[in-house]
């Protein structure tokens, strides 16, 4: 007797599946090679990967959170006692409550860069970073899931950082222009993830990413306008602030408190930088999003 055709039935079908995969009756078939099954966005994988990166520096939370608030509010601590003496006044308010939104802001921004560029690069050196390529996810998805978990725990430290500059004697965080807390605390947050997350991909060990953290990120937080006004500058010194996009974060965000800035006389000069933030921010999300997809450094 001849041998059969195989053919295979379908779970949740009634009828007989051929290896041509057709059937009079049943219209059930397994898609083509390479025919995505998603054909819009895939919110339950973007949440999953979301959802885990949030869990793991949550399970370490004394570290990611509550110690880099600690860290940062001792900076307040040493400035206000070192240079704030005397009721020394900073824009019209008290030199604690001039440096506090900036040192929130700050605080947020180094803790986004290090949540979104510690992922990626712990997956390339320990060789798992295949759970992160494999997953039907686009480039944006997984971006977008990345970024959102770095904003998320740049909001807890910068809300822990509150609480704890709340309790110092002589600091006041009440809000001008709420609209530019959450604008340049937000966008801001955002800048530094999708640079945490590139480095993560241009580093090959943690070296690497330890010298993007100690030769730029510290150096340009540090002198961005942090503990002072850059008019008290030279105006070369003024000129090179100004190229610092940390500036204008740091200065939008304690214009949102203060209600005064040094970016400009007017209200539509922050508006100018907030704007700005947004596009460059914009800008380095399409670099990340071209330099993902072509697999540089990160599919063999």
């Amino acid at each position: 007797m001849a041998d059969q055709p195989h053919s295979t039935e379908l779970p949740g079908t009634s009828g007989i599946l051929n290896p041509d995969g057709t059937n009079g009756n049943t219209t059930r078939r397994f898609p083509a090679k390479g025919e995505p099954l998603i054909h819009q966005v895939n919110w339950e994988g973007l949440k999953t990967l979301y959802m885990k990166e949030v869990r793991r520096f949550f399970k370490v939370q004394t570290q990611t959170i509550w110690a880099p608030a600690i860290t940062t509010m001792l900076f307040l601590v040493i400035f206000t006692v070192a240079l704030g003496r005397g009721d020394r006044q900073v824009l019209g308010v008290n030199f604690a409550t001039f440096v506090a939104p900036g040192l929130i802001v700050m605080g947020m921004m180094q803790n986004a860069f290090a949540n979104s560029s510690f992922s990626f690069l712990a997956g390339k050196v320990q060789g798992t970073i295949v759970d992160y390529l494999m997953p039907p996810l686009t480039e944006a998805e997984l971006m977008v899931a990345m970024i959102g978990a770095a904003v998320t725990r740049a909001v807890l430290v910068g809300l822990a950082l509150t609480l704890a500059m709340l309790l110092w004697p002589g600091v006041s965080l009440s809000m001008a222009h709420p609209w530019a807390v959450v604008w340049f605390g937000l966008a801001g947050s955002a800048f530094l993830a999708l640079l945490g997350l590139l480095s993560s991909v241009w580093a090959e060990k943690f070296d690497h990413n330890a010298a993007v953290t100690n030769f730029v990120i510290a150096p340009l937080s540090l002198l961005s306008g942090t503990f002072y006004v850059i008019d008290n500058l030279a105006p070369a010194f003024q000129a090179i602030s100004r190229v610092n996009p940390f500036f204008y974060v740091i200065s939008g965000f304690r214009f949102g408190f203060l209600g005064q800035s040094d970016i400009g006389d007017t209200n539509m000069a922050v508006l100018h930088s907030a704007l700005g933030v947004g596009v460059l921010d914009a800008a380095l999300a399409t670099v990340l999003f071209f330099v993902l997809r072509s697999g540089w450094k990160l599919k063999g």
